[in-house]
């Protein structure tokens, strides 16, 4: 039962968190240059985008879950 209404607690929070934020972004540094004691870097910031029905049906499976694991207790 715990462990039930844990995860649906999870996927709640985490449907809601991406809803919320539609896209994870993230640095990639990629060396240009590496002459001796000189080196150049590039850094670029890449973006992940979430599908929004991706966070709906983690929000509502998680609201599932707790439902059901609710009514066993």
């Amino acid at each position: 039962m715990r462990g039930t209404m844990l995860i649906g607690i999870l996927l709640l929070i985490c449907g809601l968190a991406a809803l919320a934020w539609p896209a994870i972004s993230y640095t990639d540094r990629d060396k240009v240059v590496d002459i001796g004691p000189v080196e150049v870097t590039t850094t670029k910031t890449k973006h992940v985008p979430i599908p929004p029905v991706v966070g709906g049906l983690a929000a509502a499976a998680g609201v599932v879950l707790m439902i059901s694991g609710g009514r066993r207790g």
